[in-house]
């Protein structure tokens, strides 16, 4: 966990360093020509006719919303590049643009040879330069938009080999990570359908809202069959499964820790966060009047707060000895970190400039966190069969000396009957009862009495084979079946066990108390019968040992017809 941890932080940390690239190292100035009712042709535009007319591009007054216009781009210094040099235009989805040059007297159109897929939403639109025209001479670039929804755009400079590289490594990243959460997601689904457990149903759907959100946060997912379709709803496809991630992510970490059992109240709190997400996802709505920004801050602080208070009650309940929690809690660390990271370099930049963090750190996390909230219900499972498995032996055993309880042992006796019967074997009973047991509890007390119930299973146990069975029947009476054992087999074995038990002695309680005990055995192959009726015959052979002298067995006579 902790090498798991420290990786984690290395790429976190890698991922606050901005990327170095040609692009990063130009500096391109925007002038934008606003629209009017004149309409003016690439000649005029790109024979620099209309320069003059042109403002800088942040002081034009309303051109995210415009729909039609024109741009100057002005590289200033452009480094030289080996290959051949492109203009990417990093625009929203809903804007199309060509640019054009001027070159010995003509306009020429920029080839646009790619169109990559951005995070938010946003696409770039790689262009080459033609042949003779310098990357340091002004551009034009007429935009139109199709959507009256704000707009934005910005440029940079590259080279086509190393954008189309960095673009082709981007989408097999974001790929990558969405096969990897929906399979997981599928997987957990499927295992719901065989063990019925909620905790699988939540799992499957945090994650699948959590690929959902990463395709679409990463454009990748614009671009794909069916996904595509989410396209006119823009920011809703991401803004959407993220909201109702958390709200699924409030249900999972309440079950995950078992806080309905240790803590009821902070069970029912996770509740509210959950109904809290579910609204802020509902009021997206908002946007269409111009509350985005306020519903979008609201929900950045909502996500803050439930997240610090999830690592809290995780860490908690991990401390408690719920193992499951600690890998949920080492998950959502991770999870929230490069979401957090992500965040922050959203506000402090409106460019993608961190690999590591865009197209590594944030899709590799989700794929980590949900290994590990998978161990973590591993885990879980692990311990409900551990904790099933020991009360099914104390629902099936006696509590003070540990063998079978009564009702066990007829189970077991009639479960060994049917197999006996069904292969034709035969089955023997040995009826062990302690003799002058009473005396005993008399003499020395009760504590005593147990102890001699508990000193006599190991050198009993030491006779019988893996198959054997000893179980109390009550009182100082205990029954051993044996299987595949005919009256011949038996007899040895319980006379074995008589040595053995006579040999006890057990201390603690004034003089060392000797303990014998009196044994009837019954066998089918002599009485020809099975079951309760054969457990019978030994109970009626150990009293007939008994008034014999006890310390002594008796092999029930066969039945006369």
């Amino acid at each position: 966990m902790r090498a798991l941890l420290a990786a984690g932080f290395l790429i976190w940390l890698g991922s606050t360093v901005p990327a170095q690239s040609f692009a990063a190292a130009t500096v391109i100035k925007l002038r934008a020509l606003p629209p009017d009712d004149t309409r003016p042709t690439p000649e005029e535009i790109a024979g620099g006719a209309l320069d003059d007319r042109f403002q800088p591009f942040s002081k034009a007054p309303g051109h995210t919303y415009w729909r039609d216009y024109w741009l100057r781009v002005i590289p200033e210094d452009p480094p030289s590049v080996e290959g051949i040099p492109v203009v990417i235009m990093n625009v929203t989805r809903g804007l199309h643009a060509d640019l054009i040059a001027y070159r010995e007297g003509k306009v020429v159109a920029l080839p646009l040879v790619a169109k990559l897929s951005g995070f938010l939403g946003a696409r770039d639109l790689v262009f080459t330069l033609p042949e003779g025209v310098a990357a340091a001479q002004p551009l034009y670039a007429h935009v139109t938009s199709s959507s009256s929804r704000q707009q934005f755009l910005s440029f940079s400079l590259s080279e086509l080999e190393e954008t189309l590289s960095r673009g082709t490594e981007r989408s097999r990243m974001i790929a990558l990570a969405f096969g990897a959460l929906m399979a997981v997601s599928i997987a957990a689904l499927l295992i719901w359908f065989m063990l019925k457990d909620q905790l699988f149903i939540l799992y499957a759907t945090m994650f699948s809202l959590q690929a959902l959100y990463v395709a679409y946060l990463s454009g990748q997912g614009f671009d794909w069959p069916m996904l595509s379709y989410a396209i006119p709803i823009d920011s809703f496809a991401w803004n959407v499964p993220v909201g109702l991630s958390g709200a699924v992510a409030c249900l999972f970490t309440r079950e995950i820790a078992d806080l309905k059992y240790f803590s009821p109240r902070v069970y029912r709190t996770f509740g509210w966060f959950a109904i809290a997400f579910l609204i802020i996802t509902a009021a997206n709505a908002a946007k269409f009047v111009g509350m985005e920004g306020v519903v979008n801050d609201i929900g950045n602080i909502m996500f803050v707060i439930a997240a610090v208070f999830t690592v809290a009650v995780c860490f908690l309940a991990w401390r408690r000895g719920n193992r499951a929690a600690g890998w949920f809690l080492i998950a959502w660390c991770l999870l929230e970190g490069f979401t957090i990271a992500a965040a922050l370099r959203f506000l402090a930049t409106s460019t993608v400039d961190s690999d590591v963090l865009y197209y590594y750190g944030l899709p590799l996390s989700m794929v980590a966190a949900s290994i590990l909230v998978a161990l973590g219900v591993a885990d879980r499972l692990r311990a409900q069969r551990v904790a099933l498995s020991d009360a099914e032996r104390r629902a099936q055993t006696d509590p003070l000396t540990g063998v079978l309880n009564r009702r066990t042992l007829i189970e077991r006796l009639d479960a060994a009957c049917l197999r006996a019967k069904a292969r034709g074997l035969p089955i023997a009973l040995l009826f062990i009862d302690l003799d002058h047991f009473k005396q005993i509890n008399d003499t020395f007390g009760h504590q005593a009495g147990d102890a001699c119930l508990r000193a006599i299973i190991d050198p009993i146990h030491a006779e019988l084979r893996q198959s054997d069975v000893i179980g109390r029947y009550g009182g100082e009476e205990f029954v051993v079946i044996l299987s595949s054992a005919d009256a011949a087999a038996a007899t040895p074995i319980a006379q074995r066990i008589l040595e053995r038990v006579a040999d006890v002695r057990v201390a603690g309680f004034g003089d060392p108390i000797s303990v014998t005990c009196s044994i009837g055995v019954a066998t089918s192959d002599t009485l020809g019968i099975w079951g309760e009726p054969l457990l019978a015959q030994a109970d009626a052979a150990v009293y007939v040992a008994k008034r014999s002298g006890r310390n002594q067995i008796h092999l029930a006579p066969p039945i006369l017809a």
